[in-house]
């Protein structure tokens, strides 16, 4: 196989800038927006849905329904730390047709999740949560093998940590996740996602000092078994889209996958394209 760059066609390739939230199992997210550094707000929880079953036997098939990624030379670069302040990406403004899927948390591991990102041959950004996943952290070992990578979502998943903490308590719970993903992945993540969505410039500020890249959000999402969109009702080039490991996770990746055909778009990994993978 390739290189994750090789594939893109570009070496040491930067790109670009955004945000956004995720919630305990039986939650959602809303909308996210910047705040003051003494302000933040938190994003109400939607009823998850019901989940397809999927048996979690392997596909004879699996081979077949891979598709050979096409290279996309990156066309927009990721703003740098600029006082101390790490920048905010909700979408990527990019001319090629592709989207960027993000999975949050870590609550619900099955072996159908595996299986279903295999037969799509999906990569991801899995945004996890230290206290989330320390149950079975080598069950995410199985996503890093198909060329997903890990990012930072916190130790604690306080989505009240932009009101209720200082910086040093808000850098400690993010360091926290670095630390423990380096310890069990391998890799010090460079993504970072503020639980419940809200930032502030003391998180920014933060995840600058952690080491970590950017803030990331959304722009799009695949909840309770459909998808919801901030502006317009389809997919659009460059959009990222959140999703979750919950016990809906087949419908939601279904959902997703009926808009990114539809919408004629190449899953691509985010952090290929902006050059930190």
């Amino acid at each position: 196989m390739p290189s994750r760059r090789a594939l893109l066609g570009v070496v040491g390739a930067s790109v670009v800038a955004g945000l956004t939230a995720c919630t305990p199992a039986e939650g959602a997210e809303s909308t996210t927006t910047a705040l003051p550094p003494s302000a933040a707000v938190g994003s109400p929880e939607a009823p998850a849905a019901t989940a397809a079953t999927v048996t979690p036997t392997p596909t004879p098939t699996l081979a077949a329904t891979k598709r050979i990624r096409r290279s996309f030379i990156p066309d927009y670069q990721l703003p740098p730390i600029v006082g101390g302040l790490a920048p905010v990406i909700t979408k990527i403004p990019t001319k090629h047709p592709i989207v960027f899927l993000t999975i949050d948390d870590g609550n619900i591991k099955t072996p159908e999740s595996v299986k279903l990102m295999a037969e799509y041959d999906y990569p991801a950004s899995l945004f996890l949560t230290r206290n989330t996943i320390a149950d079975n952290p080598a069950f995410f070992n199985a996503f890093k093998a198909q060329g997903s990578l890990v990012e930072n979502h916190t130790v604690t998943h306080n989505i009240n940590m932009v009101r209720q903490w200082g910086y040093q308590q808000q850098l400690d719970d993010i360091v926290g996740m670095q630390e423990y993903a380096v310890q069990q992945y391998g890799r010090k993540p460079t993504l970072f996602r503020p639980p419940g969505g809200a930032y502030s410039n003391a998180m920014r500020q933060a995840v600058a000092a952690a080491g970590l890249k950017a803030v990331v959000t959304w722009e799009a999402k695949a909840n309770a078994g459909k998808m919801d969109y901030q502006v317009g009702n389809s997919l659009r080039p460059g959009d990222i889209v959140l999703m979750h490991f919950r016990a809906e996770f087949a419908a939601d990746l279904a959902a997703f996958r009926a808009a990114q055909l539809a919408a004629g778009l190449e899953v691509v990994l985010l952090e290929d394209f902006l050059g930190v993978a």
